[in-house]
């Protein structure tokens, strides 16, 4: 148990940051869910509104120090280069279905 103040404050201050920055990942996660489901469902429109949400929220999550710069930049490239996979797989099928 901490016994000077600065500890007792810094505990304080601990518990805040660490229930704020739970918070903040688990809005990424939850968006970044609905983007795979958009991806599942062959919905492009939805999935490329999906990323820009997940993209912004994947960048505010990194500038406040929650997640690593690098992590964001990293989740980002891999959710685009699924949606890029689906709007050209989604073209040939359509493609093949007229």
């Amino acid at each position: 148990m901490a016994h000077s103040l600065s500890a007792k404050k810094r505990v304080r201050q601990n518990i805040k940051r660490n229930a704020l920055n739970r918070f903040r990942k688990e809005t990424l996660k939850n968006t970044i869910k609905t983007f795979n489901a958009a991806v599942t469902a062959h919905d492009a429109d939805k999935a490329t509104e999906a990323l820009n949400k997940v993209a912004s929220r994947l960048d505010k999550v990194a500038t406040k120090g929650t997640i690593h710069k690098n992590t964001a930049a990293r989740k980002r490239s891999r959710l685009t280069k699924k949606l890029n996979a689906l709007k050209a797989g989604g073209g040939k099928a359509k493609a093949a279905a007229k």
